[in-house]
C-alpha cells in the first residue's frame, strides 16, 4: 500500500492576509501551465540528440531569447541558473581581484564580498548610495562593484545609472593611462524586476542578476546577463552546459515558466506599480494617523522607493511578537529587524542605515504584491493597529505617543 502524499496542516485563521511579497511570490496560474508540459510529455533531457529531445531545446532556448528581449539583451548573453544567489555568485566569480558593494547588500553578495576581503560601502540614511561615495572609494586595483537595483528590506532603489557613470569614468582613466586592469558594474534586480523597467542598456551595469521568483515564477531560476567581453567562470563543472559556465542538466521547465512570468510581468508593470504605491500610500496613512511616532525607513522621494514595500518600526517593540500576534489574526508579514535566529543580530540593512536598535527591533516589511486588494490592506491595517495597542497595553506605554503611560 502506497502511503498518501505528506500535506502539512497549517493552522488557518478565519480570513488570511499575505503581505511579505518581497519574500516570495505565488506562481500565476498563466506560468503554471506554460511549465506543465514539461513534467510530462516533453520531459527529455534538451541535450540529446534525438528529436523529441531537440524539441524540448528548442523550448528551452526559446525561453532565453524571451528573457533576453524582455531586457534589452542577446541571448547568447544570458544565463540561465538556479535563482538569483547562485546568479550573484557567477558575477561576483567573474573577476579575483578587490570587490566594493554597499553595506545594504542581500547575503549573496555581502557574504562572498566579505569572504574576499572586499569594500563595503556606506549609504545614507535613507539607504542610497551616492556616487561621490563609491568615487571615493574606488582604487586602481579594483576590479567589481556590486550595488543592488532595489533593496528587498526598505525599498531603496539606488542610482544605478549614476554609478555606472562612476565606473565608466574609472575605465576611461584606466584606458588612457594604459592600466589594464578590468573594472565591472553588477547589480541584483531582482526585487525591482515586479514593478520597475529592467533594461540591460538602459542601466549601464555589466552584469545583471534577475530571479524568477520575485515576479510571480517558479523558485530556484534565475538568471545572469554579462555584457560583451565580460567572461564569466563557471563555479560548477561537469557537462558543459550554459556554454561551459554552468554544468548540470538544464531546468526546462523553470526557463519556460521564468520567460513567462516575466512576460506577464513587463505588460502589466505600469498599471500594477501605480496600484500598488496607492494601496501602501494608504495603509501608511491610516496607520500615522494613529501612531504619531512611527517611523519609516527608506527614501522619502516616492520616485526612490519600490512601490509595494513599505517598511516600519515602532520603536520599543519586539517585531518577533508582532509578527506572531498578527500571524493568529492571519495576516503575514516580515519582520525587518532580520534578527538571525541564533545570533540575535539586529538587520544589517538598518544598521547601516544607522537606525537605532530600538526602531530597528520593533520594525516590520509589509510588501504588497499582484493579489492584494483594497479589503486585504484594510484588514492587515485594523490588525497591525490592534496588535500595536495590546503591547503598548502590555508594556505600559500610551499607544499614542509610545512613550510610558
Amino acid at each position: 500500500m502506497t502511503d498518501a502524499p505528506y500535506t502539512p496542516q497549517v493552522p488557518r485563521a478565519p480570513r488570511e492576509v499575505y503581505l511579505d511579497y518581497a519574500a516570495a511570490t505565488p506562481v500565476a496560474p498563466e506560468v503554471i501551465e506554460a511549465m506543465l508540459p514539461y513534467f510530462t510529455e516533453l520531459f527529455e533531457n534538451p541535450s540529446a540528440p534525438y528529436a523529441r529531445a531537440r524539441a524540448v531545446r528548442a523550448s528551452y532556448e526559446q525561453a532565453r531569447t524571451t528573457l533576453a528581449h524582455l531586457i534589452g539583451a542577446k541571448p547568447g548573453n544570458v544565463t540561465i541558473t538556479a535563482g538569483a544567489t547562485e546568479a550573484n555568485n557567477l558575477a561576483l566569480a567573474t573577476v579575483t581581484g578587490p570587490l566594493i558593494t554597499a553595506a545594504t547588500e542581500h547575503e549573496s553578495v555581502l557574504a562572498t564580498v566579505q569572504a574576499r576581503g572586499g569594500q563595503l560601502l556606506p549609504v545614507s540614511s535613507e539607504g542610497l548610495v551616492s556616487a561621490s561615495t563609491l568615487e571615493a572609494a574606488l582604487t586602481p586595483e579594483t576590479e567589481l562593484v556590486s550595488v543592488a537595483l532595489a533593496n528587498g528590506e526598505v525599498g531603496a532603489v539606488q542610482p544605478i545609472r549614476e554609478l555606472a557613470a562612476v565606473v565608466a569614468k574609472e575605465r576611461d582613466r584606466r584606458l588612457a593611462a594604459g592600466e589594464k586592469t578590468p573594472l565591472y558594474l553588477h547589480t541584483d534586480a531582482s526585487q525591482a524586476a515586479a514593478t520597475r523597467t529592467v533594461d540591460v542598456s538602459q542601466l549601464r551595469a555589466d552584469l545583471v542578476t534577475l530571479s524568477a521568483a520575485k515576479v510571480y515564477g517558479p523558485k530556484q531560476v534565475g538568471l545572469v546577463w554579462a555584457a560583451d567581453g565580460v567572461c564569466l567562470r563557471p563555479l560548477v563543472l561537469g557537462g558543459g552546459q550554459e556554454g561551459g559556465v554552468r554544468s548540470g542538466t538544464e531546468n526546462v521547465a523553470g526557463a519556460v515558466g521564468f520567460a513567462r512570468a516575466l512576460e506577464l510581468a513587463s505588460a502589466g508593470r505600469a498599471k500594477e506599480s501605480k496600484r500598488l504605491e496607492k494601496l501602501r500610500n494608504g495603509l501608511l496613512r491610516a496607520l500615522t494617523g494613529e501612531f504619531s511616532w512611527l517611523q519609516v525607513s527608506g527614501p522619502r522621494n516616492p520616485k526612490n522607493r519600490l512601490s509595494g514595500l513599505l517598511h516600519i518600526s515602532f520603536p520599543g517593540l519586539d517585531a518577533r511578537r508582532l509578527v506572531v500576534l498578527l500571524e493568529r489574526r492571519g495576516v503575514s508579514v516580515g519582520t525587518g529587524s532580520a534578527c538571525a535566529a541564533s545570533k540575535m543580530r539586529v538587520s544589517h540593512v538598518l544598521e547601516a542605515m544607522g537606525v537605532s536598535e530600538a526602531a530597528a527591533r520593533g520594525s516590520l516589511r509589509i510588501s504588497l504584491g499582484r493579489p492584494t486588494t483594497e479589503d486585504d490592506v484594510r484588514c492587515a491595517g485594523e490588525a497591525i493597529a490592534a496588535v500595536v495597542r495590546e503591547e503598548c497595553a502590555r508594556l505600559g506605554l500610551d499607544a499614542r505617543t509610545g512613550e510610558p503611560a
